[in-house]
Formats: structure tokens, sequence, C-alpha cells
């Protein structure tokens, strides 16, 4: 059955399909049951799959973790709501040290086929430990995938393979665009493939790559370059680690030019390995160098100074007319 649904209603959609599927998969989290989450989306999980597979939790995110670390190696799949990625630093500890290790510590008799969900980015109006985007910290470690869906479509495709992957993932969701938009999805439990960059627009001129909430911003400044007759390839990462870099190298040799769009802070980020990647790999294909518009390198300022921080798309198309004279 296709729907007309949002980014968190696929979110939705897609953990009521696999726990439908797989009686071994289980949500748990703050208020994931009884309420159906801060954001709702768990909303009627628990009604129809039982208290003992939609389970919530005391406000203890190293202890979902743990909890999620143990259920994983036993033969469950726990996927485990932290809810806000400002909160997910209580659950390092668990996450890097153990989860990421499993499979490495144990000479794989044992893996750890866990997801870890977590609203994260700005533009919601929300007090602090709301609005991080941090997912370089965790593209960082061994052990662990990153993905982040843009549209829902995605979301749900990606949510299945990260639910059915034998090893932990990250799955980060830009809460500003849960509602942002709607597409028609078909809940047939058909998983899109983890590690792939998903071309959204074809174009010969410039790059522009991007991930999550930013390429709402992103494809607005491709159309407003192809009034100026520029003419962009909108490529979405979705999984910030590991990088598709085939499908990278593919489109900049094309195109010859990429300006990257990240919320993030700027320095040590994952725009900053993308631009490692073309300098090491992608050279004599340059014809300028590589761009950024990115947040900046401060703490995500509260909701007055919001929108002065998040990369618009009047500072894409700035950068991209910049890129194109060279």
């Amino acid at each position: 059955m296709a729907n007309n649904i949002t980014l968190l209603e696929a979110v939705n959609q897609a953990l009521d399909y696999e726990m439908a599927e797989d009686q071994d998969v289980i949500v748990l989290g703050e208020d994931v049951g009884l309420n159906g989450g801060v954001f709702r989306a768990t909303d009627g999980l628990q009604k129809k799959h039982g208290a003992d597979r939609v389970i919530d939790t005391p406000l203890a995110e190293s202890l979902i973790a743990g909890m999620s670390i143990g259920m994983a190696t036993q033969g469950l799949k726990p996927v485990a709501e932290i809810q806000f990625m400002g909160f997910i630093f209580a659950a390092c500890d668990q996450f890097i040290c153990h989860a990421a290790r499993m499979r490495n510590r144990t000479r794989g008799r044992l893996s750890c086929p866990m997801v870890l969900r977590a609203p994260y980015g700005g533009g919601i109006h929300a007090p602090e430990h709301h609005s991080e985007s941090t997912e370089a910290i965790f593209a960082h470690i061994p052990g662990i995938r990153v993905v982040i869906p843009s549209s829902p479509g995605r979301a749900y495709g990606l949510l299945l393979a990260a639910i059915r992957d034998p090893d932990p993932v990250l799955f980060l969701e830009p809460k500003r665009i849960y509602r942002l938009q709607t597409e028609t999805v078909t809940n047939n439990g058909e998983a899109l493939p983890l590690d792939t960059i998903f071309t959204l627009r074809e174009g010969d001129d410039v790059t522009l790559i991007s991930w999550g909430a930013m390429l709402y911003e992103t494809q607005k400044a491709a159309e407003v370059l192809a009034e100026k007759n520029i003419f962009c390839e909108v490529l979405d990462l979705a999984t910030i680690k590991p990088i598709d870099t085939k499908t990278l190298l593919n489109s900049v040799e094309k195109t010859g030019r990429c300006v990257i769009v990240q919320e993030a802070a700027k320095t040590c980020s994952v725009s900053s390995e993308i631009a490692a990647i073309l300098a090491e790999k992608a050279l004599t294909s340059l014809l300028a160098p590589v761009m950024r518009v990115t947040g900046y390198d401060t703490i995500m300022p509260l909701f007055t100074l919001e929108h002065h921080y998040m990369p618009s798309v009047e500072r894409i198309v700035a950068t991209v007319l910049d890129v194109m004279e060279f």
C-alpha cells in the first residue's frame, strides 16, 4: 500500500513493518510507548505490538544503550531512541566502548545488531542541548555506521536497512523536516542500500553534496541556480560513514566543481572529510577549490539567532557563484 506521508510517519511505518515481520525487533526509550515519543515517531506501536516490545525506559541514556547492547548480543534487534541528539553523550560509553567493538572484541563470535535513533539538528526553536549536529563525532568511531535520511522515502528504506544490519547503526533523524514535506511511500518492506549516495538532480556544472535537513535548502539553491543557467548535480550523502566514494568521485569528475553544505560546525566535520577525499583522489578533475557552506564553530544559538547560524539558500547560491568564477 502506498501512502502520502511525512518523514516522521515514514519512521513510524518502517518500525511498525519490521516489528510485524520480525518478533526479535524491540523498541525502547524515554516515553516511546504510552506517549509515542516526544515527536510521536513511535505513536501507536505499543498498543499494537505490546508493552514487552515497546518499552518505556527511565530517563537514563546510558541504561538505554547498555540494555540495547545486551539484547543485541543475545539475538534481539533493539531500536533505541535517544530523545534528542544533545542527550546522546551519556550513552557514548556504552555505544562507543562496547557496541562499536563487540564484533572485534569477540573475534566475530558476537555481533551487535542495534539501531540508536535520535532526532538531531536545529531549526525548531528548541532550547539548549536540543539542536546539536554532532554526527562527525560518531563518524570517527570504527565499528559504527552513521545514517541520516533526508526524505520520507529514504527514511523508510534506510531505517529498514539499519534494523536488518548485523552491526550497530546510528540513525539520525533531521527533526526540522519531520513534517516539512510529504512523499508517496509504498509500505512493502523494501529497504534502500546503505553506504550509497543518492543522486537527486543531474547537472554538469557543479556538484552540490549535502545530507539530512540541509538538502531542502540545497535543492532550493539548485533551482535558483538553474534560472541562472548553472546546472547543479545534487547528491544526498545519506550514509555519512562509510562514504560512497565512487559516486562522489564520478560526479566531481563530470562537473569539475564541488560545494558541500552542512548544518554542523565547520572544523573537523564530515565536509572536511569529503574535501580531503576530493583533494586526494580528484585533484586533476577539479576546476576550482572545493568550497563549504556550514554552520559556525560555535554552540548552536537559541532560536532568536538560529536562522543566522544555519546555511541559507542565499549562502549556498553565493558560494556556487564564487566557485563558477574559477
